[in-house]
């Protein structure tokens, strides 16, 4: 009995810690100037998008704000860059983790 509550309350420590286990921020970087986001967006200073610190700026404390930009870098919206109209570029991974990643790296950078 000691022995599976040992094990439960190790289980929770390892999911909790996993949850939280943060932003790896040197993939999120490499994955944004791999798909080329960092060509129209820099981190502290508006290019031909938004400062990336701007666009958390702008979705702190929305509860939808991961899901908006997933979607946002996964399907291509029409953007206005110089009163042109153009597609967004799509991020350039399949992969839901490190795209999750990403985004979360923007909404955690520092406004």
């Amino acid at each position: 009995m000691k022995l599976l509550f040992t094990l439960s309350v190790a289980c929770g420590l390892m999911a909790a810690s996993l949850a939280n286990a943060g932003v790896d921020a040197a993939a999120a970087h490499e994955l944004a100037t791999k798909s080329g986001c960092l060509k129209c967006h820099a981190v502290d200073k508006k290019k031909d998008g938004p400062a990336l610190n701007e666009v958390a700026k702008k979705y702190k404390g929305q509860a939808d704000a991961e899901a908006k930009l997933i979607k946002h870098i996964t399907t291509g919206p029409m953007v206005e860059i110089d009163g042109q109209k153009e597609e967004h570029k799509i991020v350039k991974s399949k992969d839901p983790a490190e795209i999750k990643n990403l985004v979360n790296w923007i909404l955690e950078l520092p406004q």
